[in-house]
């Protein structure tokens, strides 16, 4: 979901294991040069969702990459295929933590809505069944700070991949 840390905690996960990083959404901006506001709003999401797939498709190509992925991108079936060219995390943090976070941000479009908490109940409801199907699922603490979360996240790899496929970077 927006605001659940994905850029940040992708970061930080991609410094520690020494991959590379990127953020679909920074993708898609520099791409069509246009904020995803933008884009929504003179084009819609319909196209906005198929551009994300596009570079979804290319980015996840490369290896010994971390991606952060718009929360969306979870609603195409097509992007599933995608997704599995590598780990999927779900960061599972509760609506009202989200709403907090995003508070102040009126950059997502998704969110002009005059019931912004109650837009992400039903953002979250639409997509929780999608959200499952990663292969790991971390549900932080609200206390917990981005690289405890990471940590989260590194602990738990090895329960879902096979001994050796992820090296950290010495």
């Amino acid at each position: 979901m927006m605001g659940a840390g994905k850029t940040t905690i992708g970061k930080i996960l991609a410094a520690q294991l020494g991959y590379g990083f990127v953020d679909t959404d920074a993708v898609i901006e520099q791409l069509t040069q246009k904020s995803i506001n933008r884009i929504f709003a003179e084009e819609g999401e319909t196209t906005f969702r198929q551009i994300e797939t596009k570079v979804l498709s290319e980015v996840c190509a490369y290896t010994r990459l971390a991606i952060s992925t718009g929360g969306g991108i979870v609603l195409r079936r097509e992007n599933w295929s995608y997704l599995h060219y590598g780990l999927i995390v779900w960061l599972d943090v509760p609506v009202e933590q989200l709403y907090s976070r995003l508070a102040e941000d009126n950059t997502r479009p998704l969110l002009q809505d005059p019931d912004p908490i109650g837009k992400l109940r039903s953002l979250l409801d639409e997509r929780r069944s999608l959200y499952a199907e990663a292969d790991l699922h971390i549900t932080p603490n609200p206390q917990d700070t981005p690289d405890a979360i990471a940590a989260q996240v590194l602990e738990a790899i090895p329960s879902v991949l096979k001994a050796g496929v992820i090296s950290r970077k010495s």
